[in-house]
């Protein structure tokens, strides 16, 4: 069968199983909507935590990151894996026993404030916006390619998709259907990185794979290294990062991974603190299956894209090439009008992406008006690695077809979670906790549910004009968390003299300075129309390390202006001892 043929046979039936569990889940309360009744088993809790966790990012993007960025590429692994630690060991137990599900309702409580609140529902839209932006853009991604249809139709779809499921569930239904995403996606990712591992190989295990020998008795990594030194790019395995920025992006994933609202969510969806403890060591240890097989398809990937593409005919490519040609993500310019791809270190166009014009080249290209004049011809989108990997390597038309489900999978798993925290800050957090405490459980709910269609909207908007490649939002969002909530939700655990005052000037300092600096460096809004150079950046600092600067500028100010004004009411102080006795097993109770 064609891989068009699997790809709606395997999409379909992952889609039907996905519509299933959402109708058979339907959300009857407010509680069901919000921490799917509190009654998730350790286990299942764990799995969705983990296709939660596991967004388009994880999925599409970051293999395809660590492949053209080589080592550098591993601060994406040590900030994300890490901070899941950090949220499982320093956060997760702690908000559980203090009750409330969200965390602008843990902000405005603990701080005694709606001022505090509202601060903190603004954060939490801005930080889930930025994140579901890339998700939507990894839907389209899939669907455009697999599915035949424009980046912007196969966007719309998924809207529609994730519209159905978080509309009918809430997080009931989310978190059910997210047990089957973790599986499609896991499946999806393993069995091609499995196939390619035993053909460059011989070696089963991925990971120790990716350290073996090829043909020829050369390491994997060595003949890697040799191949970007030809083509002039750096040696796969070193680094080109300063020490400080490797170090800026990595605690800023960290913490950033520490202050997700969809993360922090999961924990109130079981029924006993303990329970929140157990669904953490479950949830890490199914990431970590994918986590350390991401950097084996990375080398994999770019292995066998320089040498299935570089100094070849155009008209001897495989059809891959031609097809994912067709999406926009991969595009060849012939500079130099020899008939070959020259792969070679620079950038191929000028801008950001290819601009298409109607006709063909010679050779049958697609040609782009926008190429500039270095050597290198060849345009590769790193969205693309993870996606076009079985197709590089020849692997069976149904394996091509289960890693489209799994890329969907992802997407869809981590974009249910962000509109639901969306729907439940708006609802709960601003309309039931502010403009209306009276409100009846039916109204909360139809409240929810027209915020998630909303959000739907708004995050479709956000994936047919992404502000970057997906994981380089998702890092951008992981700033803009560390950089506003982690200081605030920290602080309130460990701290019993944090008062609200130190706590609003914090989160309003940090998240204002972070979202200066992305758009100033990152997008180029304030004061220019093109993001500004490297040698501008604060203290050597990228967009995607400065939630590290700006989260401890956040530390700093709340700390100060917290010693400054008086301190919280005694049952404040109260309950923030009670959180940290370590009781493990009762129930969490509300304050």
């Amino acid at each position: 069968m064609s891989v068009q043929l699997w790809t709606w046979i395997l999409v379909g039936l992952s889609f039907a199983l996905y519509f299933g569990i959402a109708i058979w889940a339907r959300a009857g309360s407010t509680k069901e909507f919000y921490v799917a009744g509190g009654g998730v088993s350790p286990l299942a809790n764990g799995m969705a935590t983990a296709a939660d966790w596991m967004s388009a990012a994880s999925f599409i993007s970051m293999a395809g990151l660590i492949s053209f960025m080589g080592y550098d590429g591993s601060v994406f692994l040590m900030g994300w894996t890490g901070g899941y630690v950090l949220l499982a060991l320093l956060l997760a137990p702690y908000l559980r026993k203090f009750g409330k599900f969200t965390v602008p309702d843990f902000i405005g409580d603990r701080y005694y404030s709606n001022t505090a609140r509202t601060v903190a529902i603004i954060c939490a839209l801005i930080v889930s916006f930025t994140y579901v932006a890339g998700q939507m853009r990894g839907v389209g991604i899939v669907f455009s390619q697999f599915l035949q249809v424009d980046i912007n139709y196969g966007v719309l779809i998924g809207m529609t998709v994730v519209l159905i499921f978080a509309f009918l569930g809430g997080m009931k239904g989310i978190t059910y259907t997210q047990v089957a995403q973790y599986c499609v996606l896991i499946f999806a990712f393993m069995v091609p990185a499995i196939f390619i591992s035993i053909q460059m190989t011989g070696n089963i295990i991925p990971q120790i794979g990716m350290g073996s020998k090829v043909e020829g008795g050369t390491f994997l990594l060595d003949k890697l290294d040799a191949l970007h030194t030809q083509l002039g790019f750096n040696e796969y395995t070193s680094g080109t990062k300063s020490t400080w920025d490797v170090f800026a992006i990595t605690l800023a994933l960290m913490v950033g991974t520490a202050g997700l609202p969809h993360v922090i969510v999961r924990f109130f969806t079981v029924p006993k603190v303990k329970d929140a403890r157990k669904s953490a060591g479950y949830a890490l240890l199914l990431i970590a299956i994918l986590y350390t097989t991401a950097p084996a398809i990375a080398v994999f990937s770019r292995t066998n894209l320089i040498e299935t593409v570089s100094n070849t005919s155009y008209t001897e490519v495989p059809q891959w090439f031609k097809n994912w040609e067709n999406t926009g993500l991969i595009a060849w310019d012939d500079k130099n009008k020899d008939g070959k791809i020259q792969y070679v270190a620079g950038s191929a166009i000028e801008g950001k992406k290819p601009i298409y014009t109607d006709a063909r080249g010679v050779n049958g290209e697609r040609l782009i008006s926008n190429a500039n004049n270095t050597t290198n011809e060849l345009y590769v989108d790193r969205d693309i690695m993870v996606l076009a990997n079985p197709e590089i390597a020849n692997l069976p038309n149904w394996v091509i077809a289960l890693v489209a489900a799994g890329g969907i999978a992802a997407a869809l798993s981590t974009a249910a979670g962000l509109l639901l925290v969306i729907s439940t800050s708006v609802s709960h957090d601003l309309i039931k906790k502010q403009l209306r405490p009276n409100i009846s459980d039916k109204g909360e709910l139809r409240a929810a549910r027209a915020s998630i269609f909303v959000a739907v909207v708004i995050a479709g908007y956000f994936g047919i004009n992404p502000p970057g490649f997906v994981a380089a939002v998702v890092a951008l969002a992981f700033g803009l968390a560390a950089a506003s909530f982690f200081p605030a939700i920290i602080l309130g655990i460990f701290d019993k003299r944090m008062n609200k005052e130190g706590a609003v000037a914090g989160m309003i300092v940090g998240i204002t300075l972070m979202l200066f600096y992305m758009i100033r460096y990152k997008t180029g809004l304030i004061g220019v129309m093109d993001p500004r150079p490297a040698s501008e950046w604060w203290f050597g600092t990228s967009p995607e390390g400065f939630g590290t600067v700006a989260m401890l500028v956040n530390v700093v100010v709340s700390v100060v202006v917290s010693r400054l004004t008086p301190p919280p009411p005694q049952h404040v102080q109260e309950i923030v001892e009670h959180i940290r006795i370590p009781s493990g097993a009762g129930e969490a109770h509300d304050h």
